[in-house]
């Protein structure tokens, strides 16, 4: 006999309330990492409106800021291109937490399955899976978890840009750093030490500085990236 179908996911508003409980204690890092996005599309040019639409559409917190790096002036096919492929390594683990909802939205219209991944964040992910794994089945967690980071993200972001504009010189207070010590920041929690934790950290660096000096751009990032995490799932398999 074959499995039975995914029931259709249950959505409550208690279910949103508490999903938005649980994130909640992730908000301060979101409205930090939102209003050093703010401030540093200041200096990339970008205005108020076009800032806070790419929250808005985009969502995407270390892919925003990395877009930012790679932002120019006069953009070209290649030069979109680029970008496109950089954010999608960055994002591709976003395929692995979208799979995972997979028993919830699986006998969901297609409609509701694109609206709902639209808030797929790290804290509504999590706050499903700890949902789910208590034996609670209300999707409506993951949807609160989920509106309640998407809206602290836009909505900080404009603090933080009328806070870069006030800056005239933002090199005399290192905000032309922000972008540089945020992705710092981001890698202290991960690292593990030296040894074979440390192997994919010398292997992407190695790669990436390699590319850099043989090929103009940033393709540097993408076979960086890819070369890591290809070492890091080779020497986790030989455990």
């Amino acid at each position: 006999m074959s499995d039975p179908p995914p029931p259709r996911p249950v959505i409550t508003l208690q279910g949103a309330l508490l999903g938005a409980r649980i994130a909640a204690p992730s908000t301060l890092g979101v409205v930090a990492f939102a209003v050093a996005f703010g401030a540093a599309s200041v200096q990339k040019g970008l205005t108020l409106w076009e800032s806070v639409v790419m929250s808005l559409i985009l969502t995407a917190g270390a892919s925003q800021m990395l877009s930012l790096e790679l932002w120019r002036d006069t953009w070209t096919l290649g030069g979109l291109l680029t970008i496109a492929a950089v954010t999608a390594t960055v994002n591709a683990r976003f395929l692995l937490m979208g799979a995972s909802l997979q028993p919830w939205l699986g006998r969901a219209p297609i409609p509701f399955q694109a609206l709902s991944l639209f808030f797929l964040f790290e804290a509504s992910w999590l706050a499903a899976e700890k949902h789910r794994a208590e034996g609670g089945q209300d999707f409506g967690v993951f949807l609160g978890a989920g509106l309640l980071s998407w809206s602290v993200w836009w909505l900080a972001t404009i603090p933080g840009y009328l806070a870069g504009t006030l800056v005239t010189d933002p090199k005399r207070l290192a905000l032309d750093l922000v972008m540089p010590f945020f992705f710092a920041a981001l890698a202290v929690p991960l690292w593990r030490g030296l040894g074979r934790s440390g192997l994919p950290w010398a292997v992407a660096a190695g790669v990436g500085l390699i590319t850099e000096a043989l090929v103009p751009g940033y393709l540097f990032i993408i076979t960086g990236s890819l070369a890591g995490a290809l070492t890091g799932a080779l020497s986790h398999g030989r455990r």
